[in-house]
């Protein structure tokens, strides 16, 4: 399928819109967005392929002896920075990592994704994702560094003066909008300082490209209102934390193949085999789907996010959920994903276990339509819900088990994403935190 953008239309605009420096970007193995900043004067060059960097400078890259690694421009993803100044402006592109070989870098998140998509289109398919970015809009102290403090109380689709992030808010939308973003709500969450900004569904890469540049928009912008935008999962105890809800949907020569009115739900038997596979693989995808140490403090009942490994067509205590559109708007809402996911990884193993329940028929178990929180273990147990991993290292040695998953995220990826992981683990368990104080240290 032919790009919107050759070469020359990158070069013309560049000329036109007076672009001085631009911003290759590209995506760390943990989700970190990275950049090379280049001016007008190498453009040219970049878009020849020709602009290198040290690989073994990116966490997860490449061993020294091997860190010569290109960037690749994708002409898709230009655009311009709404913040930068008007003269001398500021354009950025999104890139693929290659070797000196030519060839693509397995350790390459976005690659990861193509690979997955390309398997879709292998099988016909084309997957659509709609996410829904939680975040929180905290103070900074008189160093312009980051704190927990908020000072309001607003609660779910409040408006100002009660919410104090409205303002930041709004402009944000706007400068998403400016950048070819169709955003389709925004509100204030149910956690105080907490907000949503939701934008319209796309085909895979170009969704995980959006969450990536959503992010970058969303923390630039907070930052000119004084305040610090934070996508960690779980900033305070005792509110609800932030999740990254994946809107998923296959579609076949342009039409929904999730759809079927005849169905009981609306659901065809792709889209039942597509959440058995996710099911069936959820416990090994969990580590990618939340990925830090602070992820399971939002993994705990009371909070709306789930815990359980089910699915439903009404209720929101479940990992899966069918949203009540039908027709072309049928989709599979995943709803464990947090914001700290990198995108390209969670949205790659999702799709690699969907299209293994579509291959291998995975009935999924029965819906379960009440509110599992309130069941009783054994009722749990006589509808076959499992739970997800309750901390990081229960998630990694569940990651090593799933061949699978193992597999989507490659033979460069998967072996140390686990070791870096584990480390984590290990650090944080060593620590003595400021409730082991409060508890033990009259005590005993």
């Amino acid at each position: 399928m032919a790009g919107k953008y050759t070469k020359e239309d990158i070069l013309r605009i560049a000329q036109e819109d007076n672009v001085e420096f631009i911003r290759l970007q590209f995506t760390d193995v943990f989700g970190t967005l990275k950049n090379i900043a280049i001016t007008a004067d190498h453009l040219e060059n970049a878009l020849n392929n020709k602009c290198m960097f040290d690989g073994s400078s990116i966490e997860g890259f490449a061993r020294i002896e091997e860190s010569d690694m290109y960037l690749y421009p994708d002409p898709d993803t230009m655009e311009i920075f709404p913040w930068r100044p008007q003269h001398g402006r500021v354009a950025r592109l999104i890139c693929d990592v290659y070797g000196t070989d030519g060839k693509p870098f397995e350790g390459d998140p976005r690659y990861v994704l193509k690979r997955a998509i390309k398997k879709a289109a292998d099988m016909g398919y084309t997957l659509n994702v709609g996410p829904e970015c939680e975040f929180f809009l905290f103070q900074t102290d008189e160093n312009a560094a980051p704190t927990t403090i908020a000072n309001e109380r607003a609660g779910y689709f409040d408006l100002g003066p009660m919410d104090l992030g409205e303002n930041a808010r709004r402009d944000m939308v706007l400068t998403l909008e400016e950048m070819g973003f169709d955003i389709e709500a925004s509100h204030h969450e149910c956690a105080p300082a907490q907000h949503e900004i939701d934008f319209r569904y796309d085909e895979a890469l170009r969704s995980a490209d959006n969450i990536m540049t959503f992010k970058l928009a969303v923390k630039t912008i907070a930052r000119r209102h004084g305040q610090h935008a934070t996508f960690m999962p779980k900033p305070k105890y005792g509110t609800a934390g932030s999740g990254m809800h994946l809107n998923l949907s296959l579609s076949k020569k342009g039409k929904n193949i999730f759809q079927d009115p005849k169905d009981e739900y609306g659901l065809s038997k792709e889209a039942y085999w597509f959440i058995g596979g996710i099911m069936k693989h959820m416990k090994g995808m969990t580590a990618i789907m939340n990925p830090l140490v602070n992820s399971y403090k939002r993994l705990v009942p009371g909070y709306e996010a789930p815990v359980h490994i089910a699915w439903s067509s009404r209720n929101r205590s479940p990992l899966i959920r069918i949203p009540s559109a039908r027709g072309e708007g049928t989709r599979v809402e995943l709803r464990s994903p947090d914001s700290a996911a990198n995108p390209y990884l969670a949205i790659a193993v999702a799709l690699t276990a969907g299209l293994a329940g579509i291959e291998e028929k995975i009935d999924p178990p029965a819906a379960v339509n009440r509110n599992i929180f309130e069941m009783s273990e054994r009722e749990r147990k006589r509808s076959k819900i499992d739970f997800l991993p309750s901390n990081l290292l229960d998630a990694v040695e569940a990651l090593e088990k799933d061949k699978l998953v193992m597999d989507a995220l490659g033979p460069h990826i998967a072996p140390l994403y686990v070791s870096a992981k584990k480390r984590e683990w290990a650090a944080y368990s060593e620590q003595v935190t400021q409730w082991e104080i409060d508890r033990y240290l009259y005590k005993y």
